[in-house]
């Protein structure tokens, strides 16, 4: 039985795992092996490295760490095995990469307070009187 199209089927949560995970883990074990001058690879899997912003390449020399793109990919017969296989590698420097990770994309909040003032309308049985999230005391 597939239930993966269902409503509710689970599924990763990469936005936060690049804020939560990633990022810190790239701010204290990267910052660690980036004073000490070492080198490193990070491995993530491709659907995850789709959600992330695009991380300026290096020349491999001038690069800190190698980050691994893994693709895996399923069996190609019933007794087969799942397959990981580098779909590619991004050579970056440790400052940009710690810089575009932890930077925001930040939109415009006029889009932000309608969408959210929409979404407040939405659970109200009756339309707000002079209320709105941009001035909730009806000032």
């Amino acid at each position: 039985m597939d239930w993966t199209k269902e409503p509710n089927y689970p599924r990763p949560d990469f936005l936060s795992s690049s804020r939560k995970r990633l990022a810190p883990q790239l701010l204290f074990k990267g910052g660690i092996l980036h004073a000490w001058k070492k080198k490193s690879a990070i491995a993530i899997d491709d659907t995850f490295y789709a959600t992330l912003p695009e991380l300026p390449p290096v020349p491999r020399e001038q690069a800190d760490f190698a980050l691994l793109v893994y693709h895996l990919l399923p069996p190609t017969a019933p007794n087969d095995q799942y397959q990981l296989t580098l779909a590619k590698t991004i050579y970056t420097s440790f400052t940009l990469a710690l810089s575009v990770i932890t930077t925001p994309r930040v939109g415009r909040v006029e889009d932000f307070v309608r969408d959210l003032q929409a979404k407040v309308d939405e659970k109200l049985e009756h339309a707000p009187v002079n209320r709105t999230i941009e001035s909730p005391f009806g000032h």
